[in-house]
């Protein structure tokens, strides 16, 4: 099992600030220039979702926290929120997929949606966001995730048609086709309901490492871990039988949806594998695996 944070959660809420007075959750993590990049779900008193700035030189203490939202809502098909950003470094920029949500006659609707940034205006929190296009439109579809290389000279996104982990790819990042299933939710196991993409996959020699979460009848949000092959990412060579994250603590058990841990962002630093996840939806965490331990469990 994982390692949690001594002084979880590493986030709450700031009741001084209303648009995240409520809840501080779901977030991407990018380690550049040696510094951890947290973009992080919000939800204040009006209960829409916008995404907040932090960062940590070490992964865990949290040193700078902006006091505003760096990216909200602007177009019709998020109104009513952006929702568990994921951000991958490619081709010398920031991808970032994230969840609108609308509402369209009365009932709310749910879609991927992805933007860019340059690296350096993110470093520097210039904040200047790219065109925000929905690549699956009409579906309803989260969850997404975008490999951090070309794979055969493809773009390769990870998201989920429930209850199934589907495969899309791109040529040039707008037009998403050849989409299918690869990953199925397992009968009497704790990922039984359906299972969908954490963080973006990390590059090892053994191949790729995914964390995705799973969750069962009982409606439990447990983590678990899968590789993949690196000339074919639809090939999983692993999957764990067991979660290696599953709520226990009071912070993932009781809050606005209770027994829920979920992530949108893992990163590598010194050997560890740091998982960022959301506690009940409610909180920000942070938990670490040995990654030498984790290639050995395979």
């Amino acid at each position: 099992m994982m390692k949690r944070f001594h002084d979880n959660p590493i986030l709450r809420s700031v009741s001084m600030h209303p648009w995240e007075s409520r809840r501080v959750f779901n977030a991407s993590a990018s380690l550049i220039e040696k510094r951890v990049h947290i973009l992080y779900r919000a939800m204040g008193n009006d209960g829409i979702s916008r995404l907040g700035y932090a960062s940590s030189s070490d992964g865990y203490l949290i040193e700078e926290r902006l006091s505003f939202p760096v990216f909200e809502p602007v177009i019709d098909a998020e109104k009513m929120g952006c929702e568990d950003p994921r951000l991958t470094i490619l081709d010398g920029g920031c991808a970032m997929t994230y969840t609108a949500l609308c509402q369209h006659n009365h009932q709310l609707v749910y879609q991927v949606a992805l933007t860019s940034i340059a690296i350096e205006g993110f470093v520097k929190k210039l904040w200047k966001w790219g065109d925000r296009r929905l690549p699956f439109l009409g579906i309803r579809n989260k969850d997404a995730a975008i490999f951090p290389r070309k794979i055969n000279g493809k773009y390769v996104m990870f998201h989920r048609i429930e209850p199934d982990i589907c495969v899309a790819y791109s040529d040039d990042l707008e037009r998403w086709y050849d989409i299918k299933a690869i990953m199925r939710p397992r009968t009497k196991n704790w990922d039984c309901w359906k299972v969908g993409s954490a963080g973006p996959p990390i590059e090892l020699n053994e191949g790729w490492l995914f964390i995705y979460h799973g969750v069962n009848f009982e409606k439990i949000y447990s983590l678990g871990v899968a590789l993949l092959d690196r000339r074919n990412p639809e090939i999983v060579l692993y999957r764990s039988e067991k979660p290696i994250l599953t709520p226990v603590e009071d912070y993932e058990r009781f809050g606005k949806v209770p027994n829920v841990v979920f992530s949108c962002g893992n990163i590598l630093m010194d050997g560890q594998l740091i998982i960022y996840y959301g506690g009940a939806d409610s909180v920000l965490c942070v938990a670490t695996y040995d990654l030498s331990e984790l290639t050995t469990k395979k």
